[in-house]
């Protein structure tokens, strides 16, 4: 018996894709809901034996012929509102106007200026850029990391 005869047998009420959305693989068939009692569902449970019950009633309903299901990749999940905070945080530290005052220093004679200062003053500079960057990409399109 097909898994289509086994639904109907079963009372399930079964419509088929029109050509083109078969064609379009990329969008999720609509969810399908089902009401069971409680007992009903607590039967079906015991039945699929650990199984999630979607892959239960898939696996009875159409066997061997079942698809395989695809799984979503997962997204981390943003904090709106820890990344702004982190953003205000940046934002309101003293680090530009300590930049700005180890420039004076340099401009005026002050604070040598010797090779590894000026490296460790180009990569600090870099750094607070790439967090700036990162940050606001967080926020502008909920997904954190390089895009």
């Amino acid at each position: 018996m097909s898994g289509l005869e086994k639904a109907a047998k079963m009372g399930v009420s079964v419509r088929f894709k029109t050509a083109a959305a078969q064609q379009d693989k990329s969008k999720p068939a609509p969810p399908f809901s089902l009401r069971l009692t409680v007992g009903e569902r607590a039967k079906l449970e015991h039945m699929a034996n650990g199984m999630s019950l979607g892959a239960y009633i898939r696996k009875r309903l159409f066997g061997d012929d079942a698809e395989p299901r695809k799984s979503r990749q997962r997204r981390p999940t943003v904090d709106r509102i820890a990344l702004a905070r982190a953003l205000s945080i940046l934002g309101n530290s003293r680090l530009a106007s300590n930049l700005n005052q180890i420039a004076k220093g340099i401009n005026n004679g002050t604070l040598p200026l010797g090779p590894d200062l000026e490296a460790e003053l180009v990569s600090a500079c870099a750094d607070i850029q790439t967090m700036r960057e990162e940050l606001m990409r967080a926020l502008r399109t909920g997904t954190e990391g390089p895009s």
